[in-house]
């Protein structure tokens, strides 16, 4: 199946590793060219080399005021366009209400919410029809994550803001999706289940729950993201799909 991805202009952040690296990795197989990026300008620098001559990477925080316009720049000028952005970052720290500090909450905000609340504004301003606005959010969605407090208290707040732009940007051709991946493979999920006495324990009993037995592979992952950014994915708007093996039980 053809995507139409081929020569649309992606910007991808965190990038680096895990789930944002694969939806990179994908957009790229499929034709695309990506900005990616990240904190650290080695691991990004090494990620864009590793995705060869369609991907450029920029250093950059998402909790950046300046880097929702940056990324969008390197965009226009490194491949000519713009067609979209999947806006993903690392997990905030783990812990229950009475673990986490003024400091984490304020930290993470900034990076998850309001990071993600620049870029997509900017990007809704940039973006003309066709173009796509997507979010890596998590099952915490629609059902708090025990021991990821923050995450719960932010996560949601973005699905509302993604319903939110979809009705707006729609009328202008402008699609905007979530996905909310739940136990994928990565080094978030392996630390995460590392925390625990047993993180192989916790891994099995992790699988026995969901209905495929088994943790999603990050490529499965970068495989959705790809299709939904695509023009592939063009009647497709406001939804908020779970990328977890059948994890979430509701309809």
């Amino acid at each position: 199946m053809d995507l139409g991805l081929k020569d649309r202009v992606y910007v991808v952040t965190g990038a680096t590793r895990g789930l944002g690296s694969a939806a990179a990795r994908e957009l790229v197989a499929d034709g695309a060219k990506v900005v990616v990026t990240g904190r650290d300008g080695k691991s990004v620098a090494e990620a864009a080399s590793a995705l060869g001559p369609d991907a450029v990477g920029v250093a950059a925080d998402n909790a950046d005021p300046e880097a929702a316009a940056r990324l969008i720049a390197a965009a226009r000028e490194h491949f000519g366009r713009f067609d979209g952005v999947l806006i993903s970052v690392g997990g905030p720290p783990p812990g229950f209400v009475a673990d986490n500090t003024d400091e984490q909450w304020q930290t993470a905000f900034e990076s998850v919410f309001l990071g993600a609340v620049r870029l997509a504004r900017t990007a809704a301003a940039e973006l003309a029809d066709g173009g796509v606005i997507g979010f890596v959010l998590s099952g915490s969605v629609h059902e708090p994550i025990p021991g990821l407090t923050i995450s719960n208290g932010l996560r949601p707040g973005l699905a509302g803001l993604a319903k939110s732009l979809a009705d707006e940007l729609g009328p202008r051709g402008i699609r905007v999706v979530g996905l909310l991946p739940g136990r994928v493979d990565t080094d978030r999920v392996r630390e995460l289940d590392g925390l625990s006495a047993d993180p192989e324990a916790t891994r099995a009993a992790a699988e026995s729950r969901i209905p495929l037995r088994r943790y999603g592979a990050p490529e499965e992952f970068g495989r959705v993201s790809a299709f939904l950014l695509s023009p592939a994915a063009s009647y497709i708007t406001g939804v908020m799909l779970p990328v977890d093996g059948g994890l979430r039980h509701g309809f």
